[in-house]
């Protein structure tokens, strides 16, 4: 079976900017590129799972978060496959919920569909939806302090079963370690 990161977007990979429309406003989170490296190198498969309640809540269009994605790549520089899939929930928290984390449906269907191993899967994420969505699948869940908490305030909101990292990078270093 496989392995696969299943890694957030806004706060994880690319610097959070509240609801996030504009393709020119995408801008990498330090190291991000070296443990995407990383973590193809040991073997990973790459899931994007990002909520964007902007869409639901008429803000901006799914055409504007794609936009935003590709931007996104660019600046990565690793190919337009990156990604073995997206999941771009469009849900707002008022909505009715089908894929906005922390439901684990795009994960559980990613581990169907792919063949994953889930003893071999992580979330990773800034936000404690993203955790929880892990968790929830039963995946193991990694937080970074890139985003929306900082380290203190993630260790006083820790969620059991969770890992702490600095940033992506670091805990793509931390896997290969081993």
């Amino acid at each position: 079976m496989k392995k696969a990161l299943f890694l957030d977007r806004d706060g994880t990979l690319i610097i959070d900017k509240h609801y996030l429309a504009d393709p020119a406003g995408v801008e990498l989170i330090p190291g991000v590129i070296t443990g995407l490296q990383r973590a193809r190198e040991l073997g990973f498969l790459l899931f994007l799972f990002t909520n964007q309640s902007g869409i639901g809540r008429g803000y901006h269009t799914l055409a504007d978060a794609e936009a935003c994605n590709r931007r996104m790549l660019e600046l990565l520089g690793l190919g337009d496959e990156l990604f073995t899939d997206i999941c771009i929930a469009p849900e707002s928290s008022d909505q009715p919920v089908e894929f906005r984390k922390p439901s684990p449906r795009f994960i559980h269907d990613s581990m169907t569909m792919h063949a994953l191993d889930p003893a071999q899967c992580w979330m990773v994420g800034d936000r404690e939806s993203d955790i929880e969505a892990g968790l929830n699948a039963g995946i193991h869940a990694a937080a970074v302090c890139t985003g929306k908490y900082d380290q203190a305030t993630w260790q006083e909101k820790f969620i059991p079963g969770m890992k702490l990292f600095s940033n992506f990078a670091e805990f793509a270093e931390w896997l290969a370690a081993g």
